[in-house]
């Protein structure tokens, strides 16, 4: 049963947290539940500290750190860093230098979690084992210029019990004593990091897996409200795959993307800038080349009748029709915004040199009065 695993590559620190946690939530846990009960306090704990490590790991690990699709006031970052931390994924420096080369080496050998090598490694393998040589931080320079995230990252393991596990016990302590600290501490500290953490290996597993690729077909990112509703909007990963900086996963507004509407209300306080966005008209354009390259893929199966092949000849002619107008109107707004342009700055030299004029007058008067 054992003779393959790989025991001399094994990660034993980070594996042994990962079995233990998991261990103690479905042990202890319930071992718990069953002695003293459940009671509100401990319920809306795990909810509260879901939704601030969770938020911290989507929001600033990934969109506001590795993406950089968005630039946040210092106290954001400061408290992304330190929930972040919570949710034990490591330091928001090391998180970038997988994520960002997942990115640049997705579905390829280089890639951290690559699907391709199965969806166990995709999800939690790729962390068990050490199959990669260590990490050299070169694509996050960036990064290391940042005082708090190297803050972070030097005492990362530290903020990270103390989030974790002691916050949630000295919670529970004060609620109702030394029962309800060891509750508080398996509830929201344990359970929740291991409900976390897999929602969050979801993305890299089930994302790469399951759903549809609206936008592309490049990669095996996929899009999927399912994934969405527990990773609080990263499920989302075609389109985030082929527009990596948009600080929105889900684009669409019928879309459930909680991150993206907290950075937008950051955004409206004051304590978010520089929100990236990509025009509507390339995520059409997007859209239309996939669905294009879908009608082209089915027009080549030969088992296709005359009547069904003439339908989708006919469909790929309405898209790639429908692109080509779209291309002329944006060529056409582009070219009116150039003569409107052109028109505004020979107007405002024509106002300069009526200025330089009327001050040379002006000047030339002035001895005579």
């Amino acid at each position: 049963m054992f003779k393959n695993i790989p025991f001399h590559r094994v990660n034993w620190v980070t594996s042994s947290f990962l079995i233990g946690t998991l261990f103690l939530s479905l042990t202890a846990v319930p071992l718990y539940i069953w002695k003293f009960g459940l009671d509100w306090f401990q319920c809306a704990l795990f909810f509260v500290m879901l939704c601030a490590c969770g938020f911290s790991i989507t929001l600033g690990y990934h969109r506001m750190f590795s993406h950089l699709a968005f630039r946040g006031h210092w106290s954001v970052r400061l408290f992304t860093l330190i929930f972040g931390a919570g949710a034990f994924e490591n330091s928001a420096l090391m998180w970038s230098c997988e994520h960002r080369t997942h990115h640049k080496f997705v579905d390829h050998d280089d890639d951290p979690y690559d699907i391709n090598k199965g969806l166990f490694h995709a999800h939690i393998g790729w962390l068990m084992f050490k199959l990669r040589p260590e990490l050299t931080y070169e694509n996050v320079a960036d990064l290391q210029k940042d005082k708090l995230v190297m803050w972070q990252h030097r005492h990362v393991q530290l903020i990270a019990v103390i989030v974790a596990f002691i916050l949630p016990a000295a919670a529970g302590y004060a609620w109702g004593g030394w029962s309800a600290a060891l509750g508080s501490l398996l509830i929201a500290g344990v359970a929740r990091v291991v409900f976390l953490q897999h929602c969050t290996f979801c993305i890299n597993s089930l994302c790469h897996w399951i759903g549809k690729r609206p936008y592309s077909s490049r990669c095996s990112a996929r899009d999927s409200w399912i994934t969405a509703l527990v990773t609080f909007g990263e499920g989302y990963h075609n389109y985030h795959h082929e527009f990596q900086h948009d600080y929105r996963n889900g684009v669409k507004p019928w879309q459930f993307d909680p991150t993206k509407w907290i950075i937008w209300t950051l955004n409206l306080i004051g304590l978010a800038d520089n929100l990236r966005r990509v025009p509507s008209e390339k995520i059409l354009l997007a859209e239309l080349g996939e669905a294009q390259r879908r009608m082209e893929s089915k027009l080549e199966s030969p088992y296709l009748t005359e009547a069904a092949r003439a339908y989708f000849t006919r469909y790929c002619e309405r898209i790639q029709a429908t692109a080509a107008e779209w291309a002329q109107l944006k060529a056409a707004q582009m070219e009116i915004t150039r003569e409107m342009m052109g028109e505004l700055r020979e107007e405002v030299q024509r106002a300069i040199e009526s200025l330089k004029l009327r001050d040379y007058e002006l000047a030339r008067v002035a001895p005579e009065v």
